[in-house]
């Protein structure tokens, strides 16, 4: 088969500005704002990634659970969760009180309700072995957290910035 390319047009595309305070970017499925489930037990992570998802530019609602176990009541809806929105991404330590965040992955990846929610592991461990063992339990991405504040907040942006506007996520 051969495609010719003579009538080929190169795509010339002006560069544009969203203003993300009058229009904030959205769950593109039902015009919500995009839910996030952060796993982290660190007050001090928790509050940096947090902050750094706060000034993005879409439009989100974060909810906190400081350990494994409350990670899955929630996602269950179970307890005190009855109400919990589902949400569409989920950022998950691994080294979690309770159940750790390899168990809680698990969990999550064999249930049929759940196992479609992208799950961002962010942790501290550089391990060869731990980011193995992440993807072979299904995790969509692995991510080391910076020590440096800076580079810390620049990460989560990034996090942001590829599965909030760039991936296509599915319906919650």
């Amino acid at each position: 088969m051969t495609i010719s390319t003579t009538n080929w047009q190169p795509l010339t595309l002006e560069p544009f500005e969203v203003d993300t305070q009058s229009h904030p970017m959205t769950n593109p499925g039902c015009g919500k704002p995009i839910e996030i489930l952060l796993v982290e037990d660190n007050p001090d992570d928790a509050t940096l990634t947090m902050e750094a998802l706060r000034d993005g530019k879409v439009r989100n609602r974060v909810s906190v659970v400081e350990d494994g176990v409350e990670a899955l009541a929630f996602l269950r809806r179970q307890g005190q969760n009855g109400t919990a929105p589902r949400p569409d991404l989920i950022l998950l330590d691994l080294n979690l009180p309770r159940k750790n965040g390899f168990e809680v992955l698990t969990e999550i990846k064999e249930d049929p309700d759940l196992r479609r929610i992208p799950v961002v592991i962010m942790t501290t461990s550089e391990d060869e072995k731990y980011v193995l063992k992440a993807y072979n339990l299904r995790a969509n991405c692995y991510v080391t957290k910076p020590v440096d504040v800076e580079q810390f907040i620049r990460v989560v942006r990034s996090i942001e910035d590829f599965w909030l506007t760039i991936v296509k996520l599915p319906a919650a």
